[in-house]
């Protein structure tokens, strides 16, 4: 590798886009590709044998999706930044993202055109979002605060608090079902009878309540 070149990994489980997003960067004489991966588990694997500087990686893969590998290079204080590509303008999904630390949203349609920029962008140290899903951003810094919660509903047991606090820290149902004892199906129930309880929907909802209310549970 060149002294200065950034190292980075790429992940899709598409051969045809990954191909060219390696002709892209390889284009590049500051950026130095250090692995490939076509799944989720095979890229959090070479992500931690390889340590790039950057990775990205399709947001929706097999075996662990893009969000998935996120939250355990978070759990793992790994360096990594993250740079997302994606087909999709699903708010939930690019908030959820954004709650995680990724640095980079990048829509797959332009994203020839876009990596590269959002690549130098990150490295520099701000956030890059592709102007085909800036509506997003502008969604997100629209909606109003949501105020925390001093007290949780009533109906929450001392057992789903519990479980509430270590979503916050961003464990794994696999995790939590370890520290309990249980099994991981048990916990993802808890998940649901909590989300029901609160009014909420969606894995990554629950995970924006539990951080948002993390100093009161």
């Amino acid at each position: 590798m060149e002294p200065n070149q950034v190292t980075v990994l790429i992940a899709d489980d598409h051969p045809l886009f990954l191909a060219g997003i390696r002709r892209t960067l390889e284009e590049v004489p500051t950026l130095q590709l250090v692995a490939e991966a076509s799944d989720g588990e095979a890229a959090l694997r070479a992500i931690e044998a390889e340590k790039p500087a950057l990775a990205v990686m399709d947001i929706r893969m097999p075996r662990l999706s893009g969000l998935q590998v996120a939250r355990e290079l978070r759990q793992r204080n790994l360096a990594t930044d993250v740079i997302f590509l994606t087909m999709y303008d699903d708010e939930e999904t690019f908030n959820a993202a954004m709650d995680l630390g990724v640095m980079g949203y990048v829509s797959k349609e332009s994203a020839v055109n876009d990596v590269v920029a959002a690549i130098e962008t990150v490295v520099a140290g701000r956030h890059f979002i592709s102007p085909l899903l800036m509506d997003l951003m502008v969604a997100r810094r629209s909606q109003p605060a949501v105020p925390l919660r001093q007290t949780l509903p009533n109906g929450i047991s001392p057992t789903e608090r519990k479980i509430l606090k270590l979503i916050a820290e961003s464990k794994t149902s696999k995790e939590i079902a370890e520290a309990f004892s249980i099994s991981q199906r048990t916990v993802e129930n808890h998940r649901a009878h909590i989300s029901s309880k609160l009014g909420i929907h969606g894995s990554y909802s629950l995970l924006k309540f539990a951080l948002e209310n993390k100093a009161h549970l």
